[in-house]
């Protein structure tokens, strides 16, 4: 999960700020914001971040999925 809309919100910026201040497109920085990107670089994120001024733990959540247990 990403907190995208959630930093943004807090800080009343927009996607067109996030694009013209790391050069990345506003496709690329909508589809993460609304949730719609399956995939990103890493370098995309890092871009983020560093216009953010943030850390990638910051911006991206990650829990494990719980391990099945076979039977």
């Amino acid at each position: 999960m990403n907190n995208l809309s959630i930093i943004l919100g807090k800080r009343l910026l927009t996607i067109g700020d996030v694009s013209k201040g790391t050069g990345l497109s506003r496709g690329t920085i909508s589809a993460i914001y609304h949730r719609n990107a399956d995939t990103a670089k890493l370098s995309t994120l890092k871009s983020i971040c560093d216009y953010l001024q943030i850390s990638l733990s910051d911006l991206i959540e990650y829990t494990p999925k719980e391990p099945t247990k076979e039977a």
